[in-house]
């Protein structure tokens, strides 16, 4: 049948990987801060090839000298993401996601809403396609199933871990205590403390949801690819959380 198109299997099998990839590529950028800086990348090819079509010669010298090391700034622009590609792809991220059971967010969803209404602050990183080493070498090891008791027993005040986050991996917490990074972003509202800027940003970073109660205002919020979203109600945040897990799977 595609005889006419002079193709055989091999270019078929050809194309069809490099879709997948492609695919599998735009997925990992989406919503993350490579996609305004691919934004400036095609604006640049675009004046590129309008300037050496309407003869505007300096400007075209420009950006074919600036073109000429694109391959150098790719890699300074997206060194964190370029980062996060190879480790999606050594724990098979690009193929496969982590699939989090439903009764685990009825757990985290209960526990959070339980502690926001007697003002108890906490920090819960669902982990998907990618480990959180690092973030989980920096806690206390826990390797217990994720409960509504255990988690607020946890966030309980003057524990000795109630200030850290804790990582849910699976089925199970797998550490409690946990540094995360500050997002460095200076536009974010001056009610989001210190809880919130760490789910911000560690989602910024790697491939996971945040879920923070603010012991100050007694809401629950949920962060994604760097963004966050506050204020949900009782009867919302299970329905919300589910449907966000399974937009990452």
């Amino acid at each position: 049948m595609l005889d006419w198109l002079n193709l055989n299997w091999r270019d078929v099998l050809d194309i069809g990987l490099v879709a997948y990839i492609y695919y599998r590529l735009i997925l990992l950028i989406k919503g993350t801060r490579a996609v305004p800086v691919m934004y400036g990348l095609v604006l640049v090819l675009v004046l590129y090839y309008a300037s050496d079509v309407v003869g505007l010669y300096t400007l075209n010298w420009f950006l074919a000298n600036f073109l000429g090391s694109i391959v150098l700034v790719i890699i300074i622009l997206f060194q964190r993401d370029i980062r996060k590609a190879l480790a999606e792809v050594g724990a098979g991220g690009l193929w496969r996601r982590a699939k989090v059971r439903e009764k685990v967010i009825e757990e985290i969803s209960a526990a959070a809403l339980a502690m926001a209404r007697v003002r108890i602050g906490a920090l819960m990183v669902i982990e998907l396609g990618v480990p959180l080493g690092e973030v989980v070498e920096s806690g206390v090891e826990i390797e217990a199933a994720v409960s509504r008791e255990l988690l607020m027993t946890i966030f309980f005040p003057d524990t000795p871990l109630h200030d850290g986050a804790v990582i849910i991996r699976g089925e199970r917490i797998a550490a409690a205590g946990c540094i995360l990074p500050l997002s460095p972003a200076t536009d974010l509202a001056r009610a989001y403390g210190t809880r919130h800027r760490a789910a911000i940003g560690v989602t910024e970073e790697n491939d996971c949801l945040a879920v923070v109660v603010s012991e100050e205002r007694g809401t629950v919020s949920i962060a994604s690819g760097g963004e966050i979203i506050a204020g949900f109600p009782e009867g919302e945040l299970v329905d919300r959380l589910k449907a966000m897990l399974n937009r990452k799977s």
